[in-house]
């Protein structure tokens, strides 16, 4: 019998063979201060382009304030126990019901994790005769959702309609075949690493054609996207068509949680069906409170998401005009790609932060094909005009070198820290 410890320390993985020498660099790295568009790395000031700090949250007087005060009169403690047991609160429903009219829905739930929320949605909404159609660069926590289905799934192109339709055919055909069962059909309203909106006009105009019922998972669109921030649905005049409308409070609320908002008689069977919530503690009062005053905020202050759409524009434009390829980017989320290997990539990541103190999340082979490379820089309200013009410089410096092959290395550098 083999010591199934024993074959983890023979394989690392992709990522973690690299660890002894990424740790604390390339990998888990700290970013330490008040969180800001500037802050600091390994003693060094630098402008932070890797946080989903969307609406400049994170950090802001009244934010800290609230966060302060709930903590003071509530502690982290309260409630005790699951919501359904003995963690629930009027705070909580009322977080749900405003939640719920900003999204223009009957009723929503609140969810621990954004992660753990979307997983144990599938798992709570799907059984083994139905069949789930969902696009193929749906973020992982869909993936490892639609590992806990037992039944069918059929995967489209990447927001590619017409292959969406052939899956909703095969779908339909099985359905059929069975007698049994139904359709759920998931996307994205904005995929987080190309920043590029689903295709949700498109799909929910199937619906006169299919039986099926559509979740949307709107991490990153909402707050950032339509009139009044409610997302990817209010900026393609199809909310209505969402059944079922996911989003965190990581990105623009900048906190933790998560929700889920649709039909009133779903969401009902939801809160007594979804094992992550039966099973886990409420989320704490001051998070609650303080995402109450961060969901006001976002309704009432549109400046902010103005701030942002300026600083992402001004970005993305400068980024094109200096001949970058940032793809087909429609929402705040700015990609770069460019060409060459892992070496490269880690050569020009150490160039960018020691020398131009700019820090950028890259995204390198395993996983993204061998040869390429993609920087993914996410603005915010925090950021300035001068961090943007900065970044730009460093971009296009950095980016004459790694023409010119100056980022070549043997092997990746050793930046781990030591212990």
């Amino acid at each position: 019998m083999a010591d199934i410890f024993e074959k983890l320390i023979k394989n690392y993985g992709p990522i973690g063979q690299h660890r002894e020498r990424a740790h604390g660099y390339f990998a888990f790295p700290k970013l330490e201060g008040p969180i800001s568009s500037r802050m600091n790395f390994r003693g060094k000031e630098v402008i932070v382009w890797s946080l989903n700090n969307y609406l400049g949250l994170a950090n802001h007087p009244a934010i800290r304030k609230v966060d302060a005060e709930a903590s003071e009169q509530w502690g982290l403690a309260y409630p005790m126990g699951a919501r359904m047991m003995s963690g629930n609160s009027t705070h909580h429903e009322k977080l749900e019901a405003e939640l719920a009219a900003f999204e223009h829905k009957e009723d929503a739930i609140l969810l621990n994790y954004g992660y753990q929320g979307i997983m144990s949605t599938i798992d709570a909404l799907c059984g083994r005769h139905d069949v789930i159609v969902y696009d193929a660069e749906s973020h992982a926590c869909i993936i490892d959702g639609l590992r806990l289905h037992p039944g069918h799934r059929y995967v489209f192109k990447h927001n590619d309609v017409e292959d969406c339709e052939k899956q909703l055919e095969r779908a339909t055909a099985l359905i059929d075949k069975q007698k049994t069962g139904g359709i759920l059909v998931i996307t994205e309203g904005v995929f987080g690493m190309a920043g590029d909106q689903g295709k949700l006009t498109e799909i929910v105009a199937f619906k006169n054609k299919y039986d099926f019922r559509l979740l949307v998972d709107d991490a990153h669109g909402f707050g950032t996207l339509g009139k009044t921030g409610a997302g990817a649905g209010e900026e393609q005049g199809c909310q209505d068509g969402i059944d079922l409308y996911f989003s965190t409070f990581a990105k623009s609320m900048a906190s933790i949680g998560a929700f889920l908002a649709g039909p009133r008689i779903i969401i009902d069977y939801i809160r007594y069906n979804i094992r992550s919530q039966i099973f886990a503690k409420s989320l704490p009062m001051p998070i609650v409170i303080g995402n109450l005053k961060r969901l006001d905020m976002l309704r009432t202050m549109p400046e902010l998401k103005e701030k942002l759409w300026h600083n992402a524009t001004k970005l993305q434009k400068g980024l094109k005009e200096r001949g970058f390829d940032i793809g087909k980017t429609d929402s705040p989320v700015t990609p770069i790609y460019m060409k060459g290997g892992v070496e490269e990539a880690t050569a020009m990541v150490m160039d960018l932060r020691e020398n131009y103190g700019v820090f950028a999340s890259i995204v390198v082979y395993p996983v993204i094909p061998k040869g390429h490379i993609i920087y993914r820089l996410i603005p915010s309200a925090a950021h300035t005009d001068e961090d943007i013009e900065i970044t730009l410089k460093a971009f296009s410096a950095t980016k004459e070198k790694l023409d010119a092959g100056a980022y070549k290395v043997d092997v990746i550098p050793d930046m781990a820290e030591k212990k």
